[in-house]
């Protein structure tokens, strides 16, 4: 049974069984997606942001043979500072947690654990997608599958502005996952607010709250990606971000860098292109992610 395998926090617990409102977090982006200390103050802030706003912040992780939901700030400064972490994603659950080993969950399997543990929202960076060399390479990212049979809410600033934007959404929309932009028409790309994609438009939490549970009445099993552009004064523009992504992955395509390697070194490769601009990005649209996810929790 899960509840053997699922080892909830008391104030998710408690959030949980007094329908409180709770969104989940990932943790690659604490132990993958920065340097320390860096990912340990964001993954307290991101916490705190959640705490300031009435909602219960259930970070997720594995550890000592569990899927985490909810860990204390010891358990954060594991992740942030261990470098044996893995990097799980769904089809890695059952190894990991066998072996009892410490890992990271990416979008996939953070929301195949949300979906156990009942949590209906979860805030993250930007979603995985179709990588822009899937000609040569048939690089899709797992999350776009677990989409299509988690029924949880995501809120993003759209997919890593790495990929093939175009072909994420058209996976997705082969999938049957409702795709909105908040507020816009336009479907962001990570670092930058706006792209030449757009999607159906979204204006209010109380929309969201409202398609998401017809969605369950009619017993679909698709989540819900809420693309959420991150504010303009935060952003770097998408003509910058192209020229710097491009020399990237020119540089990953020079050295082999192929499957679940390539996205932590394009990350790390943009971070220097950019003189430690996107980095900065990266955080502004977390916590602006986190900000919203926490509205839709409590409409819900």
């Amino acid at each position: 049974m899960t509840s053997n395998i699922l080892k909830i926090g008391k104030k998710v617990v408690n959030a949980l069984e007094n329908n409180k409102p709770v969104i989940a977090l990932e943790s690659t982006i604490i132990s993958h997606g920065m340097p320390y200390p860096q990912n340990l103050k964001v993954a307290k802030k991101l916490e705190n942001i959640a705490d300031s706003m009435g909602v219960v912040p259930a970070t997720v992780c594995l550890m000592n043979g569990k899927i985490k939901i909810g860990v204390n700030e010891e358990e954060l400064k594991i992740l942030a500072q261990s470098s044996n972490v893995v990097k799980v994603s769904s089809r890695d659950l059952g190894k990991v947690l066998a072996e009892g080993k410490v890992g990271a969950t990416t979008v996939a399997a953070t929301m195949i654990a949300a979906r156990l543990a009942g949590i209906k929202v979860f805030a993250t960076g930007g979603i995985g997608g179709v990588h822009r060399s899937v000609n040569d390479s048939y690089d899709i990212s797992t999350d776009l599958i677990e989409f299509s049979r988690n029924p949880v809410i995501v809120v993003s600033a759209g997919a890593k502005a790495i990929l093939d934007l175009s072909k994420t959404l058209e996976f997705l929309e082969t999938y049957g996952v409702p795709v909105y932009s908040f507020k816009t028409d336009i479907f962001p790309a990570f670092y930058s607010s706006t792209s030449d994609l757009s999607v159906e438009q979204i204006n209010s939490v109380e929309a969201i709250a409202a398609i998401y549970k017809k969605n369950l009445e009619l017993g679909l099993k698709q989540g819900m990606l809420i693309a959420n552009p991150i504010p303009r004064k935060d952003e770097i523009t998408i003509e910058k971000m192209n020229k710097i992504i491009k020399i990237a992955l020119d540089d990953a395509k020079q050295k082999g860098i192929k499957g679940k390697k390539l996205t932590p070194f394009l990350l790390a490769k943009i971070v220097e292109l950019s003189d430690g601009d996107s980095l900065k990005t990266n955080i502004k649209l977390v916590e602006n992610n986190v900000k919203l996810a926490c509205k839709i929790a409590k409409v819900l």
